[in-house]
Order: structure tokens, then sequence, then C-alpha cells
């Protein structure tokens, strides 16, 4: 591969989107019983997450230009949020496995990264520039917002069991990062919808990130049967039977939307002839598939519904083929140099 494929200048903003997979499905693999797997999938997440803070790091300091053009670019900027749904994922994976004080420091960074960011991207690549209309930049990425937000909301359901005193202040933050969740993702719906359905669309830009429109969808599931399941506090009693009600509301619209986004796979590569290959969007494909699966269980057990609970511990294994697939190719794509640039993706 050309020594320019590794240089940080041209690491994709949404890269952590490597940890978001991993972690979710070492998550999915504990849910079924599954130790072994699951601690290697925490192990790859972890190292993932070390080398790309370090890469991430390195590309701020020595490459400013490059950062700021993807944070200007309404096309790329939201993949920045993939750090914050990286490091939720992460830090939850880490608490089910006991590591409750290195899951509660990543807390804290995936909460203060995700509302700083939550004003300040959106500002920059959206509503500070002169440029209108916006909605033709509308994609799939766009929804890796709702990831962030929900991720805070999940990894702090997921500590406030054990967490004593801070136990209700956790409650508030999760209650508040699934609420917001909740609302951004109705407003980047119609943004994304308006997008398909008012500006001419190329084949080439249905590209994986659409599949974290489903996604986005079983990650707010899973935190809203967390919230269910929290002691009794003022915020979360407010919130209790909404909650309930609409994760089996929202597991429905997500099992409908699987399909659908097939078909669109399918009229993209097999009727439009776009050629499959490595991106690091593809990442962006396997966390959902992950996430279902997790949301399956999660809601299943929570609700005591056998039948989503089995469809979760089936479709694991979707998830975990697109998860071997896309690091063989991947690892392939390194040794080769064969990755091809995509536009709107880096």
């Amino acid at each position: 591969m050309p020594a320019s494929r590794f240089s940080p200048r041209e690491l994709s903003p949404g890269y952590f989107a490597v940890v978001m997979a991993t972690g979710i499905l070492a998550i999915a693999s504990s849910q079924r019983g599954w130790v072994i797997p699951s601690l290697i999938l925490l192990v790859l997440a972890g190292v993932a997450y070390a080398v790309l803070v370090v890469l991430t790091l390195w590309r701020l300091v020595a490459h400013r230009d490059a950062v700021a053009t993807d944070l200007r670019d309404p096309r790329t900027a939201f993949q920045a949020f993939t750090f914050v749904a990286g490091t939720g994922v992460l830090a939850s994976a880490l608490a089910v496995h006991g590591r409750l004080r290195p899951a509660a420091v990543l807390l804290a960074v995936a909460a203060v990264s995700w509302l700083l960011m939550g004003y300040a991207l959106p500002w920059a690549a959206v509503l500070g520039r002169a440029q209108r209309p916006l909605t033709a930049a509308a994609n799939g990425t766009w929804f890796i917002w709702v990831v962030a937000a929900q991720s805070v909301a999940v990894l702090a359901s997921t500590l406030e069991p054990g967490a004593g005193r801070a136990g209700h202040a956790l409650s508030i933050l999760a209650v508040f990062a699934w609420s917001v969740g909740l609302m951004l993702y109705v407003a980047v719906a119609v943004m994304v919808v308006l997008r398909l359905m008012v500006h001419p669309l190329e084949p080439r830009e249905l590209d994986p990130p659409y599949w974290v429109s489903m996604g986005a969808i079983a990650i707010t599931i899973v935190a809203g049967a967390r919230i269910v399941a929290m002691e009794s506090a003022p915020t979360v009693d407010a919130v209790r039977g909404l909650a309930e009600g609409l994760t089996v509301v929202l597991w429905a619209f997500a099992t409908w939307l699987i399909p659908a986004l097939l078909a669109v796979g399918v009229w993209r590569h097999w009727v439009r002839r776009i050629p499959l290959t490595y991106t690091p969007a593809l990442w962006s494909m396997v966390f959902p598939l992950g996430m279902y699966a997790a949301a399956c269980m999660t809601l299943g057990r929570a609700d005591q519904l056998p039948l989503v609970e089995r469809i979760g511990e089936a479709w694991i294994w979707v998830g975990l083929t697109a998860w071997l697939v896309t690091a063989g190719a991947m690892v392939v794509s390194w040794v080769t140099g064969s990755r091809r640039r995509v536009p709107g993706t880096r």
C-alpha cells in the first residue's frame, strides 16, 4: 500500500466506527454468554480505540487544515461523532465485564465531547454556512449524531445500578441524552428524506452509512430498555411508561427498515453495478447489524418477549459475519493499496 494510505492526513473522521462495531459485538456476544469471544472483541476494540486516538491527535496537530476541511463539510462533519459513539460503546463493553472505573472515566469523555461537539459541529458544518439549501448535503452519516447521544444514555444507564450517590445524576444524564437523541432522530430523518426526495441522487451516494438510520433506532431501543430497568427517580419515573411502549414501536420500525436497506444495497451493487470495495464507511454498516442483535436481546429479556430475544440471538451471526468480512477487506486494502475513494467520504 502506498505510504500516503497510512498518513494521518488521510484518516477518515469516521474511522471510530471500527470501535463502535467491534464494541457492540463484544456486548452482544456477552449477552449470548460467549465470554471468550466477547473478551477478544473487547480487547480488539480497546486497541483500535487507542490507535485511533493517537492518530487523531497526530492529525489535529500536524494537519489542522485537513481536519478543518472535514469539519466544515456537511457531507463528512457528522462522521466525527463516531468518536463519541465509539467511546460510549467501548465503555459499555468494559462495564459489562465489570471494568467500572475505566468505564466511568470514558463516560466523562463521551459526555463532555458529546455536549461540545453537539453544538460546535452542526454550527460549523450546517448552521454557520451561508450556502443554501444544505439539504443536498444530508446523508446517512448525520444519523451518527443520534448514535452519539444514545451511546451516552446507554452508558449512563449501565453504570447507574452500582453508582451509589452518583446514581441519581446518572439517571438524569441517561434520560436527558435519550430524549435529545429521540428529537435529533426526527430532525435528521426529515433532512435526509428531503434530500432523497428533492435532490438528484446518484446510486454511488446511497452508501453504507445509510444503515446507521437503523442502528440509531436500535441503540435508542437499548437505551430506552435500560432506562425502564433503572431504579425509581423523578426523571426516570416521568418517562418510564413512554420508554417502555416506545421501545417496542421502535423495534418494529427498525425491523421494517432492514429489508428496505437490503433492497437499496442490491439495487446499488447488482442493478446499477457500483463496485463493492472497502472504504471506512463499511464499518458504519457493521455497527447497525451488531446493534440490532443487542437491541433484540435487550428488549426481549426486559419485556419478556421471547420471539424478539430469539431473533437477536440468531441475528448476532449476521453481525459477526459482516465484521469478519469487513475486517478482512480492511486488511487486504492495507496490503494491496486497493481502497478507492468514494465521493463524500475519506
